[in-house]
């Protein structure tokens, strides 16, 4: 296993950004990338108020992209849920969906076929990956939503004294735009997945999961059965448990063990 944390400049953000890898390695321990079978890859997201370190502190990412042989690449959020902001020109999606993709299949002896490429993440990082897994749906064969932030049901349309979970509508306002306009954008997962369906576009698989006392199962479910009502096949599930370092952990390790077992993911 090498574990690498990674900086360069970003075109999308204009800026140097940072990342952390992880790439399973053979017995050997050396990075003889030519002889190697090119690896699954997936991008998974950190949650608001987190870093790229967070999954790598708090779960068991570095075994786990191991024994399931995937390169695994944690960008940062940095609050902004991931997606673009045209008026700052700091486009989040862009970074996570086309650049970081293209970057790391240049540097690293991952596959670039679809078939082998996830998103995934938590709360606020699981909006992300379902938003950006459907948006570029063509790189992503799979996304994994664990506990997500789906806060388009709870701020589209919001009056300037909203507030939920101590963040207000100004901030809101700051990350997706004209909040009258979200419904129906491409920052609402709902009408992403019915223009994406009704374009006969292939969507990715889908993996969802929260915890029945999460703060955010309400919108897990809400989503859940919009996906049943529109006939897209996906995986949900659900249990007891909060928002919670110890749920996530688990969530991942049975979302890389779905990715296993998906039939288009066998080499």
């Amino acid at each position: 296993m090498a574990y690498l944390t990674v900086n360069f400049f970003s075109d999308s953000l204009r800026r140097e950004v940072t990342f952390n890898a992880l790439l399973p390695i053979d017995g050997s321990n050396k990075l003889d990338f030519a002889s190697q079978q090119p690896l699954k890859s997936l991008y998974l997201l950190n949650g608001f108020t987190g870093s790229h370190n967070d999954w790598i502190s708090y779960t068991r990412i570095r075994k786990l992209s191991d024994q399931h042989n995937i390169a695994v690449f944690m960008p940062a959020g940095e609050n902004h849920f991931y997606v673009d902001h045209e008026a700052r020109e700091e486009y989040y999606g862009q970074f996570v969906g086309e650049e970081l993709v293209e970057f790391t299949r240049q540097c690293f002896p991952i596959s670039t076929s679809r078939e082998h490429t996830f998103i995934g993440g938590l709360s606020m990082g699981g909006y992300g990956a379902i938003r950006n897994g459907l948006k570029y749906n063509t790189r992503f064969a799979g996304i994994i939503a664990l506990s997500a932030a789906l806060i388009p049901y709870k701020i589209a349309n919001a009056s300037p004294d909203f507030t939920h979970n101590s963040m207000r509508q100004p901030y809101f306002q700051s990350v997706f735009g004209d909040l009258t306009k979200l419904l129906g954008s491409d920052k609402d997962p709902e009408a992403l997945i019915k223009q994406l369906a009704a374009a006969g576009k292939q969507l990715p698989h889908m993996y969802l999961s929260c915890g029945t006392e999460d703060f955010l199962y309400d919108v897990n479910l809400r989503y859940h059965q919009f996906l049943l009502s529109e006939a897209i096949e996906h995986t949900y599930k659900e249990k007891p448990g909060d928002h919670t370092w110890e749920f996530w952990d688990e969530g991942i390790e049975d979302a890389l063990n779905w990715i296993s077992a998906l039939p288009s993911t066998k080499e």
